[in-house]
């Protein structure tokens, strides 16, 4: 007889629906939900035992949750970043006695980009373009002294740069040359446009092709998944404004198509030096429990450098993933726990996996505002179960459940297909028939693992190496 769990899912959207959809696969635990979730997401109401919504993921709401459960729940999960920022685990762990699969406060680290910056600075300064820091507490906003500053690093890099808000905007407050402007009156504008709420980071502008690394820690070692690549621009051919992610792909091995396997060790070597040094050699180890790093790396002729780290799973990065872990996803956990990872704790299939968003019409600029129904009906995507088995997964995410039985869009994005396939392009077909088969006002992109978009890195990548 299977050992009954309990697990509390911090949720908002399809992120937290494929860590239900997998934990609920292990063969050893009978598994029970218990959800504090942004809005009545669907797929996260049928699989819950008890459900809340907490519209702001507000910390001491989620805390009274798990403490009039805590005799139910084994261990808790924390999907979205605002809650580990703010210091979810500290608290429940601290009142509850529930343990948390996340990060402490003090490891998030996403909370600042320039303390970000600064600590790659110290332990691995190779991952580091060429970047300067314009704090708020330096500069008057708009003073000459500031203009000239700015200017002065710009003729530096011939003004190549990238700009980022010191706080976390969602992989949506990024500006680069080229793209968000292009004079240097348009990149003031954008500048002064953060600077008026937080401190900017001004970045060399990177060249070359990007991958998403993920891995585990339990605070004593570090175990990675296989990378996956990001569509973070909202329309097809990288065109259009940044947005929390269009899409992504996996290969069927470790590293990517553009990659070699020496990238990967990079990638691994650098992880594991930032690992070290935020460890210190002490016993604050547990403390960066989960999956705290994901990294946002950018290869160059120069060798990988690093965009960004995130100290929780990657949307989408994570869906291409969750499908075809091998592993029993509850005993992963539970290792993660006790500290005792180890590699052949996180096994993969070798399968290709493409997930493709679906999204409102007024999301990513595609329409300036829409008016019109919001009601989405999956049925015709489940429906396709009936041909696919496993190899197609349906997550909806910023959806909710209305009294009327419905469910509607809400503003962001609104639900992920899944397509699992022995190659890229046959998981791609499978993600697509998903997709055209969802029945609402929605669109997506339609280029997320497509085999000119991976022949156009692969190309990139023989053309800066050489």
């Amino acid at each position: 007889m299977a050992e009954r769990v309990g697990i509390l899912v911090i949720s908002y959207g399809s992120r937290a629906c494929g860590m239900i959809d997998a934990l609920s696969r292990s063969g050893d635990y009978e598994v029970h939900f218990y959800v504090a979730d942004r809005q009545r997401n669907p797929y996260n109401l049928r699989h819950a035992d008890a459900h809340v919504v907490i519209p702001d993921l507000d910390v001491q709401r989620i805390r009274d949750f798990v403490d009039a459960h805590r005799d139910e729940i084994d261990f808790g999960i924390c999907c979205p970043e605002k809650p580990i920022i703010e210091g979810v685990r500290d608290v429940v762990e601290r009142d509850t006695g529930v343990a948390m699969i996340c990060p402490t406060k003090r490891y998030a680290i996403e909370a600042s980009k320039v303390s970000q910056r600064l600590m790659l600075a110290e332990c691995c300064p190779e991952a580091n373009p060429r970047f300067k820091v314009f704090r708020r507490s330096e500069y008057e906003r708009g003073s000459e002294e500031l203009r000239r500053a700015l200017w002065e690093f710009l003729d530096e890099l011939d003004s190549e740069v990238a700009l980022k808000p010191d706080e976390p905007a969602a992989g949506k407050g990024v500006g680069v040359w080229g793209e968000h402007f292009r004079s240097r009156e348009e990149l003031y504008e954008y500048f002064i446009s953060i600077f008026r709420s937080s401190d900017v980071v001004v970045e060399e502008k990177l060249k070359g092709e990007e991958s998403s690394f993920q891995a585990f820690c339990d605070g004593r070692r570090v175990v990675p998944v296989p990378d996956t690549r990001d569509y973070k621009r909202a329309f097809d051919y990288d065109m259009g404004q940044n947005t929390g992610g269009m899409g992504s792909y996996k290969d069927t091995k470790d590293w990517l198509p553009f990659m070699e396997r020496h990238d990967r060790d990079e990638e691994e070597r650098m992880v594991q030096k930032i690992f070290n040094a935020l460890v210190g050699g002490g016993d604050r180890g547990d403390e960066l429990r989960g999956m705290p790093f994901y990294v946002a790396f950018m290869h160059t002729r120069d060798g990988a450098k690093i965009l960004e780290i995130n100290s929780r799973p990657g949307d989408p990065e994570i869906l291409n993933v969750l499908p075809v872990l091998k592993s029993d996803p509850v005993e992963l956990c539970f290792r993660l726990i006790e500290g005792n990872l180890s590699p052949s704790s996180v096994e993969c299939e070798p399968k290709a996996t493409v997930v493709t968003y679906a999204v409102p019409m007024d999301y990513g600029g595609y329409r300036e505002r829409y008016s019109g129904d919001r009601k989405v009906d999956l049925s015709g995507a489940y429906r396709l179960k009936e041909r696919y088995g496993d190899s197609l997964r349906i997550y909806p995410g910023s959806m909710e459940l209305r009294s009327d039985g419905n469910t509607y869009a809400l503003g962001s994005r609104a639900v992920c297909s899944v397509g699992i396939g022995e190659s890229i392009e046959d998981a791609r077909a499978i993600s697509l028939d998903g997709i055209r088969n969802i029945d609402g006002a929605l669109w997506n992109r339609w280029d997320i693992g497509a085999s000119h978009h991976i022949a156009r890195s692969v190309r990139r990548m023989k053309e800066l190496r050489s």
